[in-house]
């Protein structure tokens, strides 16, 4: 049977995919932009016949509703990245969280750890020689799929094709669920004076030819906004968005100083509009590989003036970031911050970055905290951490004792901070 013969052969209806799931199944979905949301609302459509189906992946940002109290009896989310629509369930003990890196995420599924019954994946539709691209989720998805039991794609047009790592071959999928479902798109971030004030602080530390990984949100687009006087500048990303497109098009980034996939910009997954999608789309400049290399650290350090540039919700004195739970409650995930700080740190010429506003809850209160809370987790350690940033400047930790992390974090905090943050350190630290 020729490849065009077998798609055609496995093409099914998606209450037939649904059906496919059995009760007590582990399922992974794709991430982020790259849900199979058709798949997954007809698999909650069939609440009522399932019981204890696991539903794993990171980010959501779909409707998630197998997260609902109604459906807890059918589904259990698996959460190795929590978000806005399944951090309640999370709480609510309705779903569980695994603490892991980004890049450890792949071997998880193949050293089956946790083996995979079922990968549910988007697609795009097959080229001339039967492969079909992962677009905009390759990270672990790819590897979710080479070890799946059973693997459903929904196929879309609307999917960009990437390169890269990104195929898979119509062969190594069972089933294929055709669809005109444009794919879920990112809003670009509203910058705001705050934002553009660390924006500018952090992009001081950004050089000529610097090759640079960025997260999501307000703070890395403000950042890059500060960047078009900046020349070559590379980009080895686990995510990139809008404003990476805006740069690449401007010239800035051109990746001709990269010493590592010299004059390409590596990614593991994408977010954005359907303009930047449109982008992506045959862009040989992009390619996507999975995320157990792009977010290995020791990959990352053969890029000279590795710079990576990510967020947090809290820093203590000594210099710890808490960057995925509020207190007790987890919030996020570690992603791939860790994997990224570390190689940038063995990276020749390399810099990370921990850029956060001074202060949360409307400026009641500090984000640089003498101690963490009772029970917050500490995503960075604090031998990690090389220069932390607010809207009040730059503070680096690498290198210095206790006491100078201390006074220098204290010096970027909100002024209306800065005396009690010293009185508490002094009473402390005696």
């Amino acid at each position: 049977m020729n490849w065009k013969d077998y798609y055609e052969s496995r093409q099914i209806s998606l209450d037939a995919a649904a059906s496919l799931v059995k009760s007590g199944n582990r399922v992974v979905a794709a991430h982020a932009c790259g849900s199979p949301e058709p798949l997954l609302d007809a698999l909650v459509q069939r609440a009522g016949d399932l019981n204890q189906v696991e539903i794993i992946h990171m980010v959501s940002m779909g409707k998630s509703a197998y997260c609902l109290p109604e459906n807890a009896s059918s589904f259990r989310h698996n959460s190795l990245f929590a978000g806005g629509n399944t951090r309640t369930a999370i709480k609510e003990g309705r779903a569980d969280y695994t603490p892991c890196f980004f890049s450890e995420i792949p071997w998880l599924f193949r050293d089956s750890v946790l083996p995979v019954d079922i990968a549910m994946i988007t697609v795009t539709p097959p080229d001339k020689m039967g492969n079909v691209s992962l677009g905009v989720s390759v990270d672990y998805t790819r590897q979710a799929a080479l070890s799946a039991k059973k693997v459903i794609a929904e196929v879309t047009p609307f999917m960009p094709r990437t390169f890269g790592s990104a195929f898979l071959h119509v062969t190594e999928i069972d089933h294929f669920v055709l669809s005109e479902r444009p794919i879920i798109e990112m809003k670009i971030p509203v910058i705001g004076p705050l934002e553009k004030a660390i924006g500018s602080h952090a992009a001081e530390l950004i050089r000529d030819g610097d090759c640079l990984q960025l997260g999501i949100g307000a703070i890395p687009d403000a950042v890059l906004s500060f960047l078009d006087s900046k020349n070559d500048l590379g980009i080895h990303s686990e995510m990139i968005s809008d404003g990476v497109m805006r740069l690449a098009e401007a010239g800035v980034i051109t990746c001709r100083r990269k010493n590592l996939h010299n004059s390409k910009i590596i990614i593991t997954f994408a977010m954005g509009t359907r303009h930047f999608y449109d982008w992506l789309d045959n862009n040989s400049m992009i390619e996507c590989y999975p995320v157990d290399y792009t977010n290995d650290p020791f990959v990352i350090a053969k890029n000279d003036n590795m710079v990576s540039i990510n967020s947090a919700i809290a820093v203590d004195l000594l210099g710890q970031i808490a960057a995925d739970t509020l207190g007790t409650q987890q919030f996020s995930g570690v992603g791939g911050q860790v994997d990224f700080v570390r190689g940038a740190r063995r990276s020749k010429g390399g810099r990370s970055i921990i850029a956060i506003p001074s202060t949360a809850a409307k400026g009641k209160v500090s984000r640089i905290v003498t101690n963490l809370e009772s029970g917050q987790a500490v995503t960075t350690s604090r031998n990690d951490v090389d220069y932390v940033v607010t809207e009040h400047g730059i503070a680096h930790l690498r290198g210095k004792t206790v006491r100078q992390r201390a006074e220098a974090l204290i010096e970027i905090a909100a002024p209306e901070f800065r005396n009690a943050l010293r009185e508490s350190w002094r009473q402390n630290n005696q």
